[in-house]
């Protein structure tokens, strides 16, 4: 059990049984009354995201969470196998699991899963990711408005924003946490 005052960006704790990721947090002292802490926390099952107000004194249980290593493989149907970096066991998880993040998953690539009590909760892919861009239309001659985007498709199938002199074939970085456009890989 922790103090809501406890609570940090990050926390897993337990709320009705479902388990909940503590997104944002802020501790607040009225002129009258007793302190609160207001929270945002995202349940882990269905990816939703819910505020929640905490009394500062208020007890919450805490979820042991282990963060591990693991090998993304491949997609099958509804879920993707990863394979354990130490163990070799490979797993198959359901792929809303990983949320948004799955459109920036390539195969063999190292990312980082959440376990609690030996499921799997969370997948983080890497901070950056390079892909390679299969669609956008071609940038005309002249058209050179500063900040001006246009649409581009990777070979994830994710779509994102990008400068107008960015063609098919090209490498982008690509921010994982916002999904944006970072800059283009020679």
């Amino acid at each position: 059990m922790i103090s809501a005052n406890d609570l940090k960006k990050g926390s897993v704790i337990k709320l009705d049984g479902q388990l909940y990721s503590c997104i944002e947090h802020q501790h607040v002292k009225p002129g009258k009354g007793g302190a609160f802490v207001r929270t945002k926390l995202r349940l882990l099952k269905k990816n939703t995201v819910v505020e929640k107000t905490f009394r500062s004194e208020e007890k919450i249980e805490d979820a042991y969470v282990e963060r591990r290593k693991v090998q993304y493989l491949y997609e099958n149907g509804d879920n993707i196998v990863i394979m354990d970096s130490e163990t070799y066991e490979q797993e198959d998880i359901p792929k809303d699991i990983a949320g948004d993040g799955f459109y920036f998953l390539k195969e063999g690539m190292d990312i980082e899963v959440d376990m609690h009590e030996g499921n799997v909760i969370n997948v983080y892919p890497p901070m950056f990711v390079e892909m390679t861009v299969t669609h956008t239309e071609p940038g005309l001659k002249g058209d050179t408005v500063s900040g001006a985007t246009k649409p581009a498709t990777v070979e994830t199938g994710y779509t994102l924003q990008v400068p107008l002199f960015v063609n098919n074939d090209d490498v982008l970085k690509i921010d994982t946490r916002t999904g944006a456009y970072v800059e283009r890989v020679y």
